[in-house]
């Protein structure tokens, strides 16, 4: 079956799928440098491409994906669009309200930019005290294991971005954006109060690149992709059976 966009569905459409499979899924990702190879939508991308193959597989309706996130250590580079970190709850927050006032019974946040994690985690735990309606919120699951089988390089203090692991998942979904003429390695050093003061990412990199992009490839973006939507859809499938 294709994606129920309801971009591209009328009103009458739309309330015939929700009769049909009550679910939604907002996918959340943010508008931030990606090193000189990736497009500053990579985030974008990376969320609405998974999102849209689950919806795929099960019937859910697809929302618009959300285009700005918490993005505050980029944002002197150009083009970079960063919410405060209350804003994006309170976004999440009015998607949950404006659903389930016609029918849809669980939610499902798809995470493409790691910095959404916390308002995904504070939103959801507001809304299961106001709102009658489960949401269940999804970071690339088992991710450091499906990277320790499938990825050559190591993290940069655990942290992914703009390196073999996102740029493999960009070349799975859209290679064109990719230019991997310009993919570097970069292991900046890590300050001694870095995670415990206000440095900055944007001050450590002179690439943007954390990890080693260099080594990514269309076949491991692949394989993680397909590891990654075959667990979200068995998760999204779970929540919606536990439904009372």
């Amino acid at each position: 079956m294709g994606a129920k966009e309801i971009l591209y569905m009328n009103r009458d459409e739309v309330a015939e799928s929700v009769k049909e499979f009550p679910v939604a899924i907002l996918p959340l990702g943010a508008t931030e440098q990606h090193g000189h190879h990736l497009p500053l939508g990579t985030d974008i991308i990376l969320a609405k491409g998974i999102s849209k193959k689950i919806a795929e597989q099960t019937g859910a309706l697809l929302l618009p994906t959300m285009p700005f996130g918490y993005s505050w250590v980029w944002r002197d580079i150009p083009g970079t669009i960063s919410l405060q970190q209350n804003h994006v709850e309170a976004v999440i927050k009015d998607v949950a309200y404006s659903v389930s006032r016609y029918g849809i019974k669980l939610l499902v946040l798809v995470n493409g930019h790691d910095a959404n994690n916390a308002s995904m985690k504070y939103a959801t735990r507001e809304l299961m005290d106001e709102l009658d309606m489960p949401i269940i919120y999804l970071f690339y699951p088992n991710m450091e294991e499906v990277m320790k089988e499938y990825c050559e390089s190591p993290t940069w203090n655990g942290m992914i971005h703009a390196c073999e692991f996102e740029t493999s998942l960009m070349l799975a979904l859209n290679s064109k954006l990719v230019d991997m003429s310009k993919t570097v390695s970069e292991y900046p050093s890590t300050p001694k109060l870095y995670g415990k003061s206000t440095i900055s990412l944007g001050n450590l990199s002179e690439s943007g690149v954390y990890g080693d992009a260099t080594l990514a490839s269309k076949e491991k973006g692949n394989k993680m992709l397909n590891i990654f939507v075959t667990e979200m859809v068995n998760l999204l499938l779970e929540a919606f059976h536990n439904i009372k």
